[in-house]
């Protein structure tokens, strides 16, 4: 049965063309409104690609410019920080990091970015509060996301490696390390193997990497960390076997370059030509990025080869190569201080 149509009173037309009106207009702000939105995605899409591609500059530049139109964007912010993070501009990152997480205070990965930032501020200054701040933020991180795995990591690195009196705490890192396995075998392997070695047990660090290998696992940052291991304790034959592992998952990530350098300087000088053009083709051609291996790192490894040939000058320039990247670098500095005597 239908309704009757009742006809309305001359106020409640005109408060219904009015309303009509309103969303006629409404409508039309809506339409000026959502490319405007888009384009705002276009271009914190191409800050990440200009990330991806290591021009933090450019990105910080992009990032800037979604920002004046949309201050509230909790993205942005987000991609800001990292971007600044990457350039070593820890004061910048911080604050765009706490933002972000201010704005979406429900994200684990904003959180956990927020920790990473004031981590870099408190290395620089030496700073217990600072330090204090990053554990919190790391465990807000896990709290918010139980599976975010890297979040754990970086709080089982800051329990092993920061003080108690700032929350360093060796049995709240081993409980990460069982966290981690029970959501995944082989992180957990990497993460017994990073508590290992802070308990300076290099035989336990061992087998858990070979656990990796045998596991055989499906995207190549796990080869990678057991190729890192191999390197620093001068395993040639292991660190071959890694690499090809890793070429077999990935040929063409470009890291695979820098660890067959690697090879070569850890081989004692075998096959030194190639691996001297891998090194150099990874400073040339990649990121320095935070979580890839460190240009430092490449140079120092170059130091070592020439070294290994007997190329004392060429040895020295790529230590004071390494040691302007990254003053900190300790082997580096030492083996440039033998060559100087």
């Amino acid at each position: 049965m239908m309704r009757p149509v009742r006809v309305p009173r001359i106020g409640v037309i005109v408060t219904v063309i009015a309303a009509i009106s309103v969303c006629a207009l409404l409508g039309a702000g809506l339409n000026y409104a959502a490319p405007a939105a888009a384009d705002q995605k276009d271009q914190i899409q191409k800050a990440q690609r200009q990330f991806e591609a290591g021009d933090y500059n450019a990105a910080v530049t992009s990032l800037q410019s979604v920002i004046s139109q949309e201050p509230n964007s909790a993205e942005a912010r987000y991609w800001l920080g990292r971007a600044y993070y990457e350039n070593r501009d820890y004061d910048n990152s911080a604050a765009q990091e706490e933002k972000a997480a201010s704005l979406d205070p429900k994200s684990s990965i904003y959180h956990q970015w927020l920790g990473r930032a004031y981590g870099g501020q408190a290395d620089r200054e030496r700073s217990f509060s600072l330090a204090r701040k990053v554990k919190k933020e790391f465990a807000e991180a896990v709290r918010l996301g139980p599976s975010n795995i890297e979040a754990r990591r970086d709080l089982e690195d800051f329990c092993l490696e920061a003080p108690w009196i700032v929350g360093g705490s060796k049995d709240e890192a081993r409980a990460q390390v069982e966290a981690i396995a029970a959501i995944d075998p082989v992180e957990g392997h990497l993460a017994k193997a990073v508590l290992d070695k802070a308990q300076g047990k290099p035989d336990f660090e061992e087998n858990e990497y070979h656990q990796v290998l045998s596991a055989k696992p499906s995207k190549i940052e796990p080869y990678l960390e057991a190729a890192e291991f191999f390197a620093r304790q001068n395993k040639p034959v292991d660190l071959d076997a890694t690499i090809q592992a890793a070429v077999a998952i990935s040929p063409n990530d470009p890291r695979i370059g820098y660890y067959r350098g690697v090879l070569g300087a850890v081989s004692g000088g075998t096959g030194s030509a190639q691996a001297e053009q891998y090194l150099k083709a990874y400073v040339a051609s990649t990121p320095n990025r935070s979580n890839w291996p460190p240009h430092a790192a490449a140079r120092e490894w170059l130091g070592r080869l020439y070294e290994a040939q007997g190329k004392r000058a060429e040895a020295a320039e790529q230590y004071r190569a390494a040691l302007q990247l990254d003053p900190g670098r300790k082997e580096a500095r030492n083996r440039l201080d033998k060559l100087s005597h």
